[in-house]
């Protein structure tokens, strides 16, 4: 009875995950095109300087805590009450220490626009941290259906907001204020979702307690998003605003379709993993492998199959006048097919409390990309690029490695399990290519494409009989009729 509720749990939250992360692309993907028409490649570029100001804050804030919760093995208010007061006090202390470091930042890109800009943008540290003890609370219960309700409805609402700022000439503001708006409503609705209610009566103790865990969490996390942004302040830094706004654009596309993918797994990925320890190891080893198959299966398509229609996607949807992203877009998608590998090892490390592992693979893959980055600057942002996927390939070595350590897990076994789904999708999209090489019209390319690319999938994957198609066919269908 256990070991069925814990796979139906894993499928409720796979298929959640998938609607809500579905969903959300879709939104995003229709914002987004609206935004791109109105806004220009500066505008975006203004926006992107400001990133990595605004994910190490939050990293901070968030201070690991969500996953050193999520470890936990009983649900307790006052390690949840502790960890929403540090959140909410720390969000206040960081929005006064920016607020007055504004024009510092300004002054460092050589944009005084900027100091403004950044006030809006870092007001969602004072309502960010409102949502991430409920956040937590959500994520451990695998409350998967209330978190896609919240994403939703948050993205529609900034959305409409985002668009309607730029349709009366609000330009990169519009943006700051959507960000802002996108988190708020957030944060509000996990803490009217949660079952969890914070109390004033607050004790430090659990913080201490989990301290230890979460502290290198912190570090790893910092440096990831240095790492993730440091491509960011570079070119806002020494090439100009239209140049990071290229970049930004084609990196904005890449992660909305690895969102899809990676929401739907870190959904259920590392408190299904932690369940499935404390039973059965072997158990374990099942999950993980499952986990890695039905990520090939989503992912490869996804991700490869945006490097596939990028040209004709951004030259119908958002002009001409974004044609300098359709690279970035390319080369992005080869990691973000790979990239939710990543996602289910650190979730397998963290289910054993390895916090200490994963920092030092982070911040040893951090050293080497800027080290890259130092070397390649004067090369352009190609070659810069490039580095900067290759180091990610690297890094999956070292996650394997450490993760082996923990389960009887093998590299061959991880290769047989992504090989079929990988060779599949190119074979698809070879085969789409050579179809579409008879059409000149891009519209018609980019819907054939597109169409073709899923019908030849699905029937491939059917005609082989995939367990994993088969499954997730099946549970969509069940999950429609008992509607």
């Amino acid at each position: 009875m256990a070991e069925q509720s814990l796979k139906e749990k894993t499928a409720k939250g796979l298929f959640w995950g998938g609607v809500s992360n579905g969903m959300q692309q879709v939104l995003n993907l229709l914002f987004g095109l609206v935004l791109a028409r109105i806004l220009n490649a500066e505008d975006y570029g203004m926006v992107g300087m400001l990133a990595i100001f605004s994910a190490i804050a939050g990293t901070i804030q968030e201070s690991g805590f969500t996953s050193a919760l999520t470890n936990q093995k009983e649900i307790r208010h006052e390690d949840y009450n502790a960890v929403f007061w540090f959140s909410v006090l720390t969000g206040v202390a960081f929005y006064i220490l920016l607020f007055f470091c504004a024009p510092l930042i300004a002054d460092f890109y050589g944009k005084e626009e900027l100091i403004g800009l950044s006030r809006i943008l870092f007001l969602g540290f004072l309502l960010g941290g409102i949502g991430i003890a409920p956040s937590a609370y959500l994520f451990k219960t695998l409350m998967a259906k209330e978190r896609a309700k919240i994403d939703v409805f948050s993205l529609i609402c900034s959305g409409i907001v985002g668009v309607t700022l730029a349709l009366n000439g609000f330009a990169y503001y519009g943006i700051a204020i959507q960000t802002t708006t996108y988190i708020g409503v957030g944060s509000l609705l996990k803490l009217f979702y949660s079952p969890w209610k914070p109390s004033f009566s607050v004790s430090w103790k659990p913080l201490k307690e989990m301290f230890g865990f979460s502290s290198k969490l912190i570090l790893t996390n910092i440096f990831t998003q240095i790492n993730n942004n440091i491509f960011s302040v570079v070119i806002g830094k020494l090439y100009t605003p239209t140049q990071l706004g290229f970049y930004s654009q084609g990196q904005k596309w890449v992660t909305m379709g690895h969102a899809f993918v990676g929401g739907m797994i870190l959904n259920v990925a590392q408190p299904v993993l932690v369940t499935a320890k404390e039973n059965d190891v072997q158990k374990q080893v099942q999950i993980f492998r499952k986990l890695i198959r039905f990520g090939a299966f989503v992912s490869f398509p996804c991700m490869l199959g945006l490097g596939f229609i990028s040209q004709e996607f951004i030259l119908v949807l958002l002009g001409e006048k974004w044609a300098d992203s359709v690279l970035f877009v390319r080369l992005l998608c080869i990691w973000g097919a790979f990239a939710y590998l990543f996602q289910i090892y650190t979730s397998l490390l963290m289910s054993y409390g390895r916090s200490g592992i994963y920092l030092c693979v982070i911040v040893f893959t951090g050293i080497v990309q800027m080290l890259w980055l130092f070397f390649s600057v004067t090369y352009g942002l190609l070659v810069m690029t490039v580095g900067y996927i290759v180091v990610n390939f690297l890094s999956l070595l070292f996650w394997h490695y450490f993760s082996s350590r923990e389960i009887p897990i093998t590299f061959s076994s991880i290769v047989r399990d992504i090989i079929p789904y990988l060779f599949i999708s190119l074979c698809t999209f070879f085969l789409v290519r050579y179809i579409v090489s008879y059409f000149s019209s891009v519209l018609l390319v980019l819907m054939l494409k597109i169409v073709l690319s899923i019908i030849i999938y699905v029937c491939i994957l059917h005609f082989l009989r995939s367990t994993i198609f088969n499954e997730a066919r099946s549970f969509i269908i069940y999950k429609l009729k008992s509607k």
